[in-house]
């Protein structure tokens, strides 16, 4: 399973996602769009616009920090 988080350092949402993660063992690659143009660039190509934290996992694409969506995904 490959999870990638599109993120910046004051979202909110970003962080709630990602200790969610941690809290569930789930390693994941933390992609910061702010200061990596790169990233960028991809988190919108893959979510069609600008707004984070957007979630891929396993080619899947979240955009926000939808709790159960992100869950089913998981597998847990």
């Amino acid at each position: 399973m490959t999870v990638k988080i599109y993120s910046t350092p004051s979202c909110v949402y970003c962080k709630m996602l990602k200790e969610y993660l941690k809290q569930k063992n789930i390693a994941f690659e933390d992609a910061d769009v702010l200061h990596n143009l790169k990233a960028r660039d991809e988190m919108v190509q893959k979510s069609h616009q600008m707004g984070v934290p957007v979630a891929d996992i396993n080619g899947q694409i979240f955009v926000g920090f939808n709790r159960s969506e992100i869950a089913r995904a998981l597998g847990i």
